[in-house]
């Protein structure tokens, strides 16, 4: 089986040393590339064409939030784009939001255990989401607690008018709740239920075992699901839900 490919981004030299042992340690999974800043990081992957970079959020220049924007944006080659893998320190959560909304396919913690990080990369390469269930839980409340202008000005596309402009135009900016739930009105009710469990961080498995379907099956829901709604991973489409209030919040962690 070919091993999956993977560029490191940090701008810490020991930390990316850290990261090429600990990835290469395991037969499936090779480094083809290091960064230390985010436009090293862009040219890099359109030069290496890796299946995932493993992006730091905070780089000289460009952040790993912009470097993932310009890698999944402005792509120039024909085949499939690299998955992006965030590494956050915990305390950058809008960094992490701001990631994801650009298109980033997962978060992990840079405590996270090697093993963990292993999985998460290789679940990453596979097409699926890979979200630390603790800072899960922190995102979405932070998501769902934001100013409903700020969240509906995060989705609108940069050639429409902006909240801002919208209010001096004298319209009123559209509320976030109700513009996600008139977006997931367009599934239909098996990609619904879909949506509920992406939303609960479930995987095509579990999401299989609930609902009685083939992990196929699943796999093809869930791409229609992200096709209608102009979405590019799992993360989003769950985000999307929390907003809209399909999804009941996340219980807080045990004490």
């Amino acid at each position: 089986m070919t091993p999956v490919r993977v560029l490191v981004a940090d701008d810490q030299e020991m930390v990316r040393a850290a990261l090429r042992v600990m990835i290469e340690r395991r037969a499936d999974l090779t480094v083809v590339g290091e960064a230390a800043d985010g436009e090293e990081t862009v040219e890099a992957a359109f030069e290496l064409r890796p299946d995932v970079v493993l992006m730091d959020v905070r780089m000289p220049g460009l952040t790993g939030v912009e470097a993932t924007g310009r890698i999944l944006g402005d792509w120039p080659h024909d085949g499939p784009r690299p998955r992006v893998l965030i590494l956050t320190t915990f305390d950058l959560d809008e960094y992490v939001h701001a990631s994801l909304r650009a298109g980033a396919s997962g978060f992990v913690l840079k405590n996270t255990s090697p093993d963990r990080l292993a999985d998460a990369i290789r679940v990453v390469a596979a097409g699926e989401a890979a979200l630390a269930p603790t800072v899960t839980r922190r995102i979405i409340g932070a998501v769902t607690a934001l100013p409903p202008a700020l969240l509906a000005g995060a989705r609108e596309p940069a050639a429409e008018a902006s909240p801002e402009a919208s209010t001096a135009a004298g319209r009123t900016p559209p509320d976030p709740r109700s513009e996600a739930a008139r977006r997931i009105g367009l599934l239909t009710p098996r990609e619904l239920e879909v949506l509920v469990l992406v939303a609960r961080g479930m995987s095509n498995t579990r999401i299989a075992r609930n609902l009685g379907l083939s992990e196929a099956g699943v796999k093809s829901r869930v791409n229609r699901i992200l096709t209608r709604l102009g979405l590019e991973n799992r993360v989003q489409a769950a985000l999307l839900a929390h907003e809209a209030g399909l999804a009941e919040p996340l219980p807080p962690p045990p004490a």
